[in-house]
């Protein structure tokens, strides 16, 4: 029997400085602390460079991150208006900070939240704009920038996907109130677990501080062992192999990222297919879609020669805890028909004519 190598959907790019990296935290004993020192802190100046924002928070995964930067701004009972085609995470982040999720269509070109049916979205109630950059793919920031100033509403971007990622020549993370980010293993900054928020707001130091202290169960003043607490917090805070991983993995992440885009533009020129991600220089392409007639059957085919795929993903409004009667036509056709395919720097050209050969053959 002929053993088929196996192209993984997605493969973190590490090598002989991460793992040296990880060896001198565990030589160290110091793995970790809710002050958020060493590394940690390290990291923090870093990215805020990287992505030239006004401060930075680490946390230990994209999700505290959107939990965190929820809520800065008393959402209770308010509502907050982002996609259904997401990662369930984002809405469930809105309803444990008492607001209400208020799901609004996609774009079919880009399946970003589609900026243009925003507005009619917008109620009394409306507290927050929370676009997700698809894929790595920037949403509209201009268009919703100006709903939120027309209509005194904060925005939180979340960019899972964005890692890298351009908006108009500034790197994602330099736009919105505060901005989620994931490093999870299979992103394209990865770590075993993390997450930041990048905050530009004028008051970022103040909003800092809050964030330190809830990400540490709200420990704050902290002098040798005496601290108070002033606000409920929870254990959210990044550990130091993870942060040591990021040091490295930060900077290599924009060469990584270069690969992702040729493998992309490849992928745009030689995939036969026209409901397919598009190519975009500014993209980070965390992933790359593509719409199948038979999702099932493509996917099945697509495993037995080897090649993992994905879904990404089921419509969070088509959920039993979000059920409602609302009808997005863009979100629930491309949920059933959309498919992830490995686009990542790992992938050698043999690799990718296959995915694009076989592709082309079964979808």
């Amino acid at each position: 029997m002929i053993m088929i190598r196996k192209i993984k959907l997605f493969d973190p790019s590490i090598g002989k400085e991460e793992e040296e990296s990880v060896e001198r935290v565990l030589q160290s004993k110091y793995w970790a602390s809710g002050a958020g020192t060493g590394r940690v802190l390290q990291f923090e100046k870093k990215f805020q460079k990287f992505v030239n924002s006004k401060n930075c928070v680490a946390v230990n995964s994209g999700t505290a991150a959107l939990n965190l930067a929820l809520s800065l701004y008393d959402i209770k009972n308010k509502e907050v208006v982002l996609p259904s085609l997401t990662f369930v995470a984002v809405a469930n982040a809105v309803m444990i900070n008492g607001g209400k999720p208020i799901f609004v269509d996609i774009d079919p070109y880009t399946l970003n939240i589609d900026a243009e049916k925003i507005e009619s979205s917008i109620s009394e109630k409306t507290k927050i704009i929370l676009p997700v950059h698809f894929g790595g793919l920037s949403c509209n920031l201009g268009k919703i920038n100006s709903l939120s100033k027309k209509y005194n509403l904060k925005i939180i971007e979340d960019a899972a996907h964005a890692a890298g990622a351009y908006y108009k020549n500034k790197k994602i993370g330099s736009h919105g109130s505060a901005v989620c980010f994931s490093f999870h293993p299979v992103k394209n900054l990865a770590m075993p677990t993390g997450g930041l928020i990048s905050i530009n707001d004028n008051n970022h130091k103040k909003i800092r501080e809050s964030l330190c202290a809830k990400r540490w169960c709200g420990i704050t003043n902290r002098k040798g062992t005496n601290y108070d607490v002033k606000q409920i917090g929870n254990n959210y805070y990044m550990n130091e192999f993870s942060a040591a991983i990021g040091l490295v993995q930060l900077k290599k992440l924009d060469k990584l990222n270069i690969i992702r885009r040729k493998i992309a533009k490849r992928y745009f020129q030689e995939i036969k297919i026209n409901s397919k991600m598009q190519f975009d220089k500014h993209c980070s392409y965390h992933l790359y879609w593509i719409l199948v007639k038979n999702r099932n059957e493509f996917q099945k085919r697509m495993a037995e020669h080897g090649i993992e795929t994905g879904t990404h993903y089921k419509p969070i409004h088509t959920f039993s805890l979000y059920k409602s009667k609302i009808k997005l036509k863009n979100t629930e056709n491309i949920g059933k028909r959309v498919v992830t395919i490995p686009c990542h720097s790992n992938l050698n050209e043999d690799e990718i004519g296959k995915i694009i050969q076989l592709t082309n053959k079964f979808s």
